[in-house]
């Protein structure tokens, strides 16, 4: 391994808020007590949430690393994000405002306001039709695939409410990847829409589930959300609206939510790996509320006058921890997008945040990236002064990006961190804490561990790496939020993520840590390319591109070399003004090779308008790869723009018999 590493930035920022400003020595030693007595630290915050029955034990650790936080404890998700609220002040306070993708930017806009009044009535009502038409109880498993509309967080909250475990399924998924999803999660209920919309374009996503049924036995019934409105088919036998099935139910009924032990699974929720079955990672009750309760608090510092937006799909992680639980169970009055950010204009996203007069924003590097491509223009013909607080996941975020959006969006004046965590924990775990304490921010940096959370970057030995040298990001402690275990594969829990570093949990990510403490994340771990010996993760190339004055975005890829084994190319987009020319690339190889280091040398840069992305906006490196060594591109359904892939292998093969490149077969 390649250990030494050069901090991009050290320039330390501070936001004009400084009531909560802590040294970040004095954040260290908070910090290690904490750790130090860790199950006491989380019993005292899991002791903020409302139990229906109090734990007999903090932490069931006799079976590692099948964790069980809070055994004995019972309680319900539905009840803390809806039942708390509908009997205070905020029963009339809107919970959500929902805004579907319109036609065209100064075209009628489809919003939504529903209060925590109108959530509760409506998840009670869908709680009963589920339980005395459909006979879901404890112990059941239903599947949703659905569009952003209000109606997905509802299901959800009423398959808690009924103490029944639920499976999402991005919307965005195949009827092959859907139905292995169902079965896998032996799903009996599946509920779905007539169609989703999507840069104008219509999702059928009841024709999809049609196909995916055919191939997951398990699946006895379909509800049906009309959201577009569209013609579908309909087998009367097995399917059924959503309108019709609750028309009779009455608007006061009340649904008692089931007491479920803190040990219970809420949810199964399946990752993408490149290779194998799909993990179906089980969260419980307990600890990962507890964990989200501490996140809202202390990361995005919520109050009860702010409206919140998270731009995640709640297909994924981030739209269940971040958009349903953690908001609705503080009583935050939370945003829901249908749409792409930058449709039908580029100023969508921002045009957002005036018109609702949104306060804390939550997104991802690679759309920031995709903004700093169109221009800061487009962001300064609306006003973002509402902002207080921003964040960004998905992955590492290059400094470039987070100097961008903290200058136009948050005018230099507001925190802005880099949230770190993955579907396996649930919730953030390395991040800045401004509603707890603020530190110091530095452009590129994910910040310390937030409390409580005992994170390290070990060698392949699993031994402490001294500051600035590159390793593997662990967590030494288990933790609330923690998975209990892979679906149906227990023992492809332990051997992916504990037996690597004994006793620690694996996390798969390359991390630096800084001589303050922060961390540094440079991506997955297996997505490395192998010069001569030595390991380059894709994102210091990538990161190192987009520190150029002239590049929005870049994915960098492994092509085969006979001496070296592999060389790295980079597809470029660049930003607006900029135009591919000779002189240009040669500056980029030598900007490359200044920040990373001589065997960073790239074998070519390819200039493309685009490059392939999900709908979630994270590249698809494993796409853009398939391409040059002319495989298979798989499976491509979570896909934006297919136009994407043939703009890179257009780009490839243009340049292909030129540059000498490798080729493993035609693409």
């Amino acid at each position: 391994m390649s250990v030494n590493w050069t901090l991009p930035f050290d320039e330390k920022i501070l936001p004009e808020d400084k009531r909560n400003l802590l040294p970040i020595g004095d954040y260290h030693k908070v910090h290690k007590t904490s750790v130090a007595n860790y199950q006491q630290f989380w019993a005292g915050v899991a002791q903020e949430l409302e139990w229906y029955k109090p734990w007999n034990r903090i932490l069931d650790d006799s079976n590692p690393p099948f964790y069980k936080w809070f055994p004995g404890g019972e309680l319900n998700a539905s009840q803390l994000c809806l039942d708390r609220h509908y009997n205070t002040w905020r029963r009339n306070k809107i919970a959500i405002i929902w805004e579907g993708e319109p036609v065209d930017n100064d075209g009628p806009r489809k919003v939504r306001k529903l209060t925590y009044g109108d959530l509760y009535h409506e998840v009670n009502r869908i709680a009963h039709v589920l339980r005395e038409t459909y006979g879901i109880r404890k112990g059941d498993t239903i599947g949703l695939y659905l569009p952003m509309i209000p109606e997905f967080p509802m299901m959800m909250l009423a398959a808690a409410r009924l103490g029944a475990c639920f499976t999402v399924i991005f919307s965005g998924f195949s009827a092959d990847s859907l139905a292995e999803r169902l079965v896998d999660a032996d799903a009996k209920l599946l509920i779905t829409a007539d169609a989703g919309l999507r840069r104008g374009n219509m999702i059928k996503l009841k024709e999809i589930a049609d196909k995916a049924v055919e191939n997951a036995p398990c699946m006895e019934k379909i509800i049906v959300v009309k959201h577009v409105g569209n013609d579908i088919a309909m087998n009367h036998d097995r399917d059924a609206f959503l309108h019709d099935i609750t028309r009779n139910v009455p608007h006061n009924v009340y649904v008692e939510p089931e007491k479920v032990a803190s040990e219970d699974p809420l949810y199964i929720l399946h990752t993408s790996g490149t290779t194998g079955r799909p993990k179906g990672q089980v969260h419980d009750v307990g600890g990962y509320l507890t964990l989200l309760h501490a996140t809202m608090r202390w990361v995005f510092d919520v109050k009860d006058n702010d409206v919140y937006w998270c731009t995640a799909d709640i297909g994924w992680v981030t739209g269940h921890s971040y958009i349903v639980f953690g908001p609705l169970m503080e009583g935050v009055t939370s945003l829901m997008y249908e749409g792409a950010l930058d449709y039908p204009e580029p100023d969508r996203w921002v045009s957002i945040i005036e018109r609702h007069r949104v306060n804390i924003l939550y997104t991802s590097p690679t759309a920031i990236r995709s903004f700093m491509r169109n221009g800061e223009d487009w962001v300064k013909k609306h006003d973002t002064s509402t902002i207080r607080l921003m964040h960004s996941v998905g992955e590492p975020i290059n400094p470039e990006a987070f100097r961008w959006m903290l200058r136009h969006v948050g005018h230099d004046k507001v925190p802005f961190g880099s949230t770190w965590w993955m579907t396996e924990t649930g919730g953030i775990l390395v991040s800045h804490t401004p509603g707890l304490y603020m530190v110091p921010m530095k452009p590129g940096t994910n910040g310390p561990a937030i409390p409580g959370i005992d994170a390290d970057v070990v060698d392949d030995h699993g031994q402490t790496q001294k500051p600035l040298e590159r390793g593997y990001l662990v967590i030494r402690n288990p933790w609330p939020g923690m998975p209990l275990t892979i679906h149906k594969d227990p023992e492809r829990y332990k051997d992916v993520y504990w037996t690597r570093f004994p006793g620690s949990f694996y996390a798969g990510d390359y991390a630096v840590r800084d001589n303050d403490g922060y961390f540094w994340m440079l991506g997955r771990a297996d997505e490395v390319i192998k010069v001569a010996g030595h390991r380059l993760g894709t994102y210091e190339l990538e990161s190192a591109l987009i520190q150029h004055p002239a590049v929005a975005e870049a994915a960098a890829v492994a092509v085969p070399d006979e001496v070296k084994g592999e060389v790295p190319v980079a597809f470029v987009i660049l930003r607006a003004g900029h135009t591919s020319r000779p002189e240009l690339e040669k500056e980029l190889h030598q900007w490359v090779r200044e920040r990373v280091g001589p065997v960073a040398s790239l074998k070519q840069i390819f200039i493309v308008s685009k490059l392939p992305k999900t709908r979630s906006a994270k590249i698809m490196r494993r796409v853009v790869h398939a391409v040059v060594l002319g495989q298979p591109i798989g499976d491509v359904t979570t896909l934006e723009d297919e136009a994407s892939v043939e703009e890179v292998r257009r780009a490839y093969m243009e340049l292909k018999q030129e540059i000498g490149v490798q080729s493993q077969g035609s693409a």
